[in-house]
């Protein structure tokens, strides 16, 4: 049942809710027969980087390193972390980053969960779970993941001793709710995790128009109702909230005037919205803070639920009585002002300024080799990617599990 929720892109958390949001009622899994009290939420991202013509392009971060523990499964981790020849090994088109599936229920319930992914592979993961394929394919499209978690055991009450080690990680903070705990082969957990990689098409286009505005395209069948364009440059945020997108449209950047708690509050409204419990869309938020918010230029919209069905199929048995699935879709978007300055820090070989791309440095780098000054110097390029990569890989990143 439709119902709208007010929203402002504003500097106080008062203001942010005071924008008109069209928020839609969350669709319910079908119930094998009556009530058995158990409700699934999930969330998660799917990161692209947009192109010269706004289209989502191939792309890898230039880090074999990981911020989640040790702990954590990893398909084939000498070729999705490690490096071959320096570079990371796997190229594809959207990350899909912590996807985290909540159990709710009334009394200890076991269940069955299984998750497709067509054109994309699972990563990494945890409790123990059966993924597919072992094998990396050539290219994240021509693949179809899936994991499969045969016995689940939902016990609600006191959390158990989950697993934690040294350091911070975005893993944690998504335990910071009133989710029910999950045991799988003896591995408590707050929930159920994975990541991937895949190259199904990306419905949302972004690119910077010569005046400077931002051209944004919905390619999908959806209209997108909640979308937040967001700039940060040299720590100045500006945000804004954009109407819905059907189609095509033009908007200007926003002016660099905001900061991080009216966002962070704008976004957890969104989210609520959406249909996630408030602590939920909290601990999202907090798993994102410094990546959603750090320098560049990004678009972050809610996925449609019909699209994260489509992209994503999730099966839970017995059926639940409700499934709530969110999912922000974030769309980089290269500057031409990002453009010039990695033109000349290639140039110079300046590497702190390369670095400072981070994980956009690769994609980045690929829109401007065609350019007259950088002709000459790709085999130099290529060297500096391989350098930079490799001094961001640790050399021992975990020890490989026991009989793996």
């Amino acid at each position: 049942m439709s119902r709208r929720v007010r929203f402002a892109a504003a500097l106080c958390i008062a203001a942010v809710s005071a924008v008109l949001l069209a928020a839609r009622g969350v669709p319910a899994t079908p119930v094998d027969s009556g009530s058995n009290g158990l409700v699934v939420h999930e969330w998660g991202t799917f990161t692209s980087v947009a192109g010269a013509d706004g289209q989502a392009v191939s792309w890898y971060p230039l880090s074999g390193g990981s911020d989640l523990p040790c702990f954590v499964r990893m398909l084939n981790p000498n070729g999705i972390k490690a490096l071959v020849s320096g570079l990371p090994a796997v190229r594809a088109t959207v990350r899909m980053e912590t996807p985290v599936i909540y159990f709710y229920a009334e009394q200890e319930t076991t269940a069955r969960v299984f998750v497709r992914f067509p054109q994309g592979l699972i990563s990494e993961w945890y409790p123990a779970a059966t993924v597919e394929p072992v094998f990396l394919p050539a290219d994240a499209a021509d693949a179809t993941g899936t994991i499969h978690w045969p016995r689940v055991t939902i016990r609600p009450g006191p959390d158990p001793a989950f697993p934690r080690e040294p350091g911070d990680s975005h893993y944690y903070p998504a335990r910071e709710t009133d989710a029910s705990p999950v045991v799988v082969d003896g591995q408590a957990e707050k929930f159920l995790f994975y990541r991937g990689l895949a190259g199904f098409p990306v419905t949302v286009q972004a690119r910077v128009d010569a005046d400077g505005r931002i051209a944004l395209t919905n390619t999908g069948s959806h209209p997108l109702e909640r979308l937040i364009l967001f700039q940060n440059i040299d720590g100045r945020m500006g945000y804004r909230v954009l109407p819905a997108l059907e189609g095509e449209t033009t908007v200007e950047m926003p002016e660099l005037t905001a900061d991080f708690e009216s966002l962070a509050a704008g976004l957890t409204q969104m989210l609520v919205a959406e249909g996630l419990y408030r602590r939920e869309a909290r601990a999202m938020v907090e798993t994102w803070r410094d990546s959603w918010f750090e320098e560049g230029t990004r678009l972050m919209y809610l996925v449609p639920r019909a699209d994260v069905d489509r992209i994503l199929p999730l099966t839970v048995s017995p059926a639940p009585d409700q499934v709530v699935r969110t999912f922000v879709g974030r769309v980089e978007i290269i500057t031409p002002a990002m453009q010039d300055e990695v033109e000349q820090a290639l140039l110079r070989n300046d590497l702190a300024t390369l670095n400072r791309c981070g994980r956009l440095l690769q994609p980045i780098v690929d829109s401007i080799r065609s350019r007259p000054a950088l002709a000459g110097r790709q085999d130099d390029i290529d060297s500096l990617l391989r350098l930079i990569a490799a001094s961001s890989t640790p050399e021992n990143l975990c020890p490989a599990p026991a009989g793996r």
